[in-house]
């Protein structure tokens, strides 16, 4: 095993990954271990024995298992489901380092939001808007007039401002200021802005104004919904960024356990000992599992149920894949459930069956009754595996000992606020910020 590298990354969850990756294109020497036999870490994408032996006590027998549910090998259940904002951050890193080569993507064909027991697809475009029930003939207006304010606005042209301030303003004052309704302000925060509860309304409109434009401009990309997700699972993502990392020069080493860490004198981080030898570098980049010591809890744990029907969701015409979204507020919580379905359309299930993940952050000592709103959303289940993640981040910045950990993967049903996270540890690893070219300039440099 070759001594010295630039940086050492441990886990292969997608954080990580991407950090690999990124770094290896920027001419690092990374050397890549994981402990686990799979790629992914937390977050991999997993066959059906795999989630039996996981989450069940007393599994099925395969032959049982198969009879039931069709072959093993038909299944790549996520662990932890998110999808892809089309024109969102790690569309935007896919499309920069190229992993998109080795990935295929597919549309989520909707996005529903659940209002007064019932769900509605959120509108996709101006036609949708105009038949939709989720809002009455005044509010139908007034919401184009704020859509139309988000698209039109300029920070240099203060006539577009309509005089608001999107740094002092209120998200609840830009809300008054447009005459739009609670059940409207529920909808725009939570199913577009995508907050997960409702702190933002009292916070500077900037952060949510940029939310609703990226999904604007999502959906605008390709019509149904703002939604991305790979054939395969997320499993794939990983993998993608691993390969990238390995034409660059990268090492990858899976199933090697660490069997110590090294720090010199001054604390700082130094190696790792593992059954291939010692391998040292001045950074390590790690997910919290690798230093427990160096984490402290966020005091939230989700709550994730992963179910498998034979039919499509009920209302949602027979959708190969979409989300729902159940606000807090229509069921009496502080945050929202998310459900994520996929189905054999995108070789996660066998031919004919449906997964359906619900996740939430957990508010009280009875976690699965919290999930049920979304269980009655989605008919007779045929199988449910259910596990609780406590989410984790780390003490410090890693400045000091050269430990820069990631954080866990938080409720949310998208991937905008894990690549803050890796953007973060860039700019802490390098000192600068990570530059995204445009699509623009690299087709240029292919011709």
């Amino acid at each position: 095993m070759d001594e010295n590298y630039d940086v050492i990354v441990l886990g292969t969850g997608l954080t990580e990954c991407i950090l690999s990756g990124l770094l290896s294109v920027d001419g690092k020497k990374v050397l890549h271990i994981d402990k686990q036999d799979h790629y992914g870490g937390e977050s991999a994408s997993v066959a059906l024995s795999q989630l039996y032996a996981k989450f069940k006590q007393n599994p099925i027998s395969k032959e049982e298992m198969e009879t039931k549910f069709g072959r093993d090998r038909d299944w790549n259940v996520d662990l932890i489901p998110k999808f892809l904002m089309a024109d969102g951050e790690l569309t935007k890193i896919l499309v920069h380092t190229d992993v998109t080569r080795y990935i295929d993507f597919k549309q989520v064909a909707g996005s529903y939001v659940y209002n007064k027991s019932k769900i509605y697809k959120v509108p996709a475009n101006e036609m949708e808007a105009i038949s939709s029930p989720l809002m009455g003939i005044f509010e139908k207006r007034r919401m184009k007039r704020f859509l139309e304010w988000i698209g039109d606005y300029k920070e240099d042209d203060i006539k577009t401002h309509q005089g608001l301030d999107l740094d002092k303003n209120t998200m609840d004052e830009v809300y008054y200021k447009f005459g739009l309704g609670n059940s409207t302000k529920d909808f725009i925060g939570h199913a577009m802005a995508l907050w997960t509860n409702d702190e933002y309304l009292q916070q500077p409109a900037r952060p949510t104004f940029e939310r609703i434009l990226l999904y604007l401009q999502s959906v605008a990309r390709y019509g149904k919904s703002p939604y991305l997700y790979p054939l395969y699972g997320l499993g794939e993502l990983p993998q993608g960024f691993a390969r990238l990392s390995a034409i660059y020069g990268g090492t990858y080493m899976l199933n090697t356990p660490v069997e110590k860490v090294l720090y010199d004198d001054d604390g700082k981080f130094e190696g790792v000992v593992t059954k291939e030898g010692t391998a040292k570098a001045p950074i390590v980049i790690a997910d919290p599992t690798y230093f427990p010591d160096k984490c402290k809890s966020t005091d939230h744990k989700v709550i994730r149920a992963i179910c498998i029907l034979n039919h499509p969701v009920p209302n949602t015409g027979n959708a190969d894949s979409l989300q729902i979204i159940i606000p807090q507020s229509q069921v009496g919580r502080k945050n929202d459930i998310y459900v994520a379905v996929m189905s054999s359309s995108h070789n996660v299930a066998s031919a004919g069956h449906y997964l359906a993940i619900v996740s939430t952050i957990i508010e009280t000592d009875k976690p699965h009754v919290e999930l049920e709103p979304a269980f009655k959303l989605l008919g007779p289940i045929e199988e449910r595996f259910m596990g609780i993640a406590e989410l984790f981040e780390p003490k410090e910045s890693g400045s000091e000992d050269h430990v820069y950990l990631s954080k866990s993967y938080d409720a949310s049903s998208h991937f905008e606020s894990m690549t803050d996270d890796v953007k973060d540890i860039y700019f802490r690893v390098t000192g600068h910020p990570l530059v995204l070219k445009k699509r623009a300039d690299i087709d240029a440099e292919q011709e």
